[in-house]
């Protein structure tokens, strides 16, 4: 066997290992509501969620069924306290006992409960006297934890509506209302006291829908666009979710919060609407949660929280029917109640996720012959896909969000990954632009990423081996291998 065969057997067997590993997610979840008479049973949702990435389940109340179903499945469960319990939680500590103890202590640790919500979106609901409850039901809720000696391991936050902001244009100016401020205060507070989450309800699907030109359904959908210059610190968003999520960052760091982690507890964007809602379409819904997810699975972060995804709860795992509004407030299920099939693929199922094998590139077979001595094999020029060398880090970014939610499998850049070192935006959107153009038969066309790339004959592993090691980055290395190897040698 020659050293070029035993190289790529080797290496076909490594990265064979790499791929069968599970490819899961800890930073997303997704929001289960029950506003529907047509929900498959607990135990159903419980296995198909045990077969996608998704590593975390919201509950908007405590539903004994649902809990007891995703014990000993591993999966964080969110659970909340309804808005009306909120003034006996506030009143009463023996109430909050109560509630914990028979909503946690009863399924703990078998069910991984792992936050509780304290109400959702109270501050902006104008109920003073509820406002006024709810930091002294958190506490009390807190307490009952800690009294179970569960403090430490579930957390007791609530969730805030975006129209919490004052101003979010540009991101960096992110302030809160001050008619808030005094109450908003005490719960960033308690937040930063317990390392409990900010959580938040960011829709780019109501931007568009407020401002719905074409560039601006581009830049909610993660889709190639000029992007959004914040004058201030001089960054240009290429994405609505980066700003939202970060106008927030800004309003927390100027409350001097900086310390306090913010969750995204509901995103997403329906497949259907009615005929005067803009937007609402199942290509767009496709477009946004599928981008949204390779997004986070780059884990390149918001540009004012680099290097980490922000833990983010789709909305929703299904439809639910009995809800009332227009036609887009039942449509925003990612599975169908009916059958469990997939509303549109985005690449949630870990079968789905496992790496996916380029398409080879067109390549003849040399015709046989009648000849006794087999013709010598004729090299043909390989080709590479690589960033040019003056692009920018938001069209870098654009670049992998779209390769990655485009078929190709980016895990191997994600933490823990063959390809994850160096922890670069260049190196990870190099690593997935080549994959992509590979995976595309080295079709021209699939390496413009909108003049972000170009082609090159120069291997870039050359480059990739002067600064790791021999052995790094697997998946890489055999697939430029794999290319070279079926180019020379025109199998």
């Amino acid at each position: 066997m020659s050293a070029l065969h035993f190289t790529v057997t080797f290496l076909l067997l490594t990265l064979l290992l790499e791929v069968n590993k599970a490819k899961s997610q800890t930073f997303i979840g997704v929001n289960y509501g029950q506003h529907a008479d047509n929900l498959p049973s607990p135990a159903a949702t419980a296995k198909l969620l045990q077969a996608t990435s998704i590593q975390k389940v919201r509950l908007y109340g405590s539903d004994a069924a649902m809990i007891k179903a995703l014990a000993n499945t591993g999966i964080g469960i969110v659970i909340g306290t309804a808005n009306g319990d909120i003034p006996a939680l506030a009143s009463d500590p023996n109430f909050a006992k109560n509630w914990v103890d028979t909503n946690v202590v009863a399924y703990y640790p078998a069910s991984k409960i792992i936050l509780i919500n304290v109400g959702n979106e109270v501050i902006m609901s104008g109920d003073n006297n509820l406002i006024s409850q709810l930091l002294p039901a958190m506490q009390n809720v807190k307490n009952a934890l800690d009294a179970a000696s569960l403090g430490a391991k579930v957390k007791v936050s609530t969730v805030h509506s975006m129209t919490l902001l004052k101003q979010s244009e540009p991101p960096s100016s992110g302030s809160f209302d001050p008619a808030y401020g005094d109450m908003l205060k005490g719960v960033l507070a308690f937040n930063n006291a317990t390392a409990s989450p900010f959580a938040i309800n960011p829709y780019p699907f109501f931007a568009y829908r407020s401002d719905p030109r074409p560039e601006t359904l581009a830049f909610c959908l993660f889709q190639p666009n000029s992007g959004r210059l914040d004058g201030n610190t001089k960054i240009n968003y290429m994405n609505m979710f980066d700003a939202q999520v970060d106008a927030v960052r800004a309003a927390l760091d100027a409350m001097e919060f900086k310390n306090v982690e913010i969750v995204v507890a509901e995103t997403g964007w329906p497949y259907k609407g009615d005929s005067d809602e803009v937007g609402a379409s199942i290509e767009n819904a496709k477009a946004y949660n599928g981008n949204l997810i390779a997004h986070l699975r780059s884990m390149v972060g918001t540009p004012l929280m680099p290097g980490k995804s922000v833990d983010t709860y789709l909305f929703a795992l299904y439809d639910e029917n009995l809800k009332s509004g227009p036609t887009s407030e039942r449509s925003f299920g990612l599975y169908q109640s009916a059958d469990l099939t997939m509303t549109y693929d985005v690449g949630l199922s870990k079968s789905s996720s496992q790496a996916q094998t380029p398409a080879s590139p067109a390549t003849e077979k040399t015709p046989e012959t009648p000849s006794a001595v087999a013709p010598s094999p004729e090299p043909k020029k390989a080709s590479w896909c690589v960033p040019k060398k003056d692009v920018t880090d938001s069209e870098l970014q654009a670049s992998l969000d779209y390769a990655c939610a485009h078929g190709i499998d980016c895990s191997p850049i994600q933490p823990g990954g063959s390809c994850f070192e160096p922890n670069t935006l260049s190196a990870h959107a190099a690593y997935a632009m080549n994959l992509y153009y590979q995976s595309s038969g080295r079709d021209p066309s699939s390496c413009d990423f909108s003049q972000a790339a170009m082609l090159s004959s120069s291997n870039p592993s050359t480059n990739f081996l002067k600064w790791t090691s021999a052995f790094y980055c697997m998946s890489t290395i055999v697939n430029l291998i794999l290319y070279e190897y079926l180019a020379l040698y025109r199998l």
